[in-house]
């Protein structure tokens, strides 16, 4: 993985920390994504000093903002010719109703809407790898998503539960999607299911509702550590064994179906054209 260009979002915590330490320990060039300055710049000293690697460099940006995604975009293409690994990470759940200052609602436009805009963005730098990957990170709750995630501007018809679903079921249709676009290019695409990970995710929806979180896991005995989760990622990322596939969906080091309703090829497209008359709107 020397001289690997490998951009995560989302990694001065959790899944994405770990993914970022793993391929820096292993020689990657290490590119991130993050909201908070002083937390971006502490992990990557951190990286540093763990894996003595210096090649980790970070951006600023809320992946929830599509202008800032377009922004950070451009930065990326200036300072990198090319990159290798791209692992789409970032994701929260949100119990509570929001919109973004762009108008759009939260859960779609952190866990589906931004990657979906920076990925498009950086396939020029993608294309220009002769062995590419992307990875989706997505979660096994997309098993009980209902269809194409929407904009639920209004509260009064908001589901959070069920609004994270879809979004999760989003990484995946937007997974099979981009790869059948790309199935003339170098460029594979993967999803992953982490599993239930000891992490802070959904602590922005309070304490009692992170320990419920924290407590359905552990009864399940299906917790583990970020490092544990990140395997699968670094594994796809890094592996030649995966040179020539594309498509896939992985849980537990392993292939697995993903849900009916992610092959749905109609669901497919029409999350993809969503996804684009929302940006139109933002422009």
């Amino acid at each position: 993985m020397r001289e690997k260009n490998c951009l995560i979002t989302g990694a001065t915590s959790g899944i994405g920390k770990a993914v970022a330490l793993g391929l820096a320990e292993i020689g990657a060039n290490v590119i991130f994504i993050g909201r908070n300055p002083e937390k971006c710049k502490a992990v990557a000293e951190l990286i540093k000093k763990k894996t003595h690697n210096e090649n980790v460099s970070y951006y600023l940006a809320d992946i929830s903002l599509i202008r800032e995604v377009k922004k950070v975009a451009d930065k990326i293409k200036i300072d990198f010719e090319r990159i290798d690994v791209l692992v789409n990470n970032v994701g929260a759940r949100f119990i509570n109703h929001h919109l973004t200052d762009e108008g759009i609602e939260i859960t779609l436009a952190t866990n589906h809407l931004g990657h979906f805009v920076l990925t498009n963005e950086l396939l020029p730098l993608l294309k220009n790898s002769d062995d590419a990957r992307v990875i989706n990170v997505s979660s096994g709750v997309h098993y009980g998503g209902k269809g194409v995630i929407e904009n639920i501007t209004d509260p009064s018809q908001y589901d959070g539960r069920l609004q994270y679903s879809n979004s999760k079921l989003a990484n995946v249709l937007f997974t099979y999607e981009l790869a059948e676009r790309l199935k003339e290019t170098t460029v594979k695409v993967f999803a992953v299911d982490p599993g239930g990970v000891a992490t802070n995710f959904s602590r922005n929806n309070g304490l009692k509702f992170w320990l419920k979180h924290l407590v359905y896991y552990l009864l399940k005995r299906q917790l583990i550590t970020s490092k544990q989760a990140s395997q699968i990622i670094i594994h796809l990322a890094t592996s030649d064994e995966f040179k020539n596939q594309t498509a896939k969906f992985f849980f537990d080091m392993k292939e697995k179906e993903s849900s009916q309703l992610s092959y749905d090829k109609s669901l497919q497209k029409s999350l993809w054209a969503l996804s684009e008359e929302l940006i139109k709107k933002i422009n």
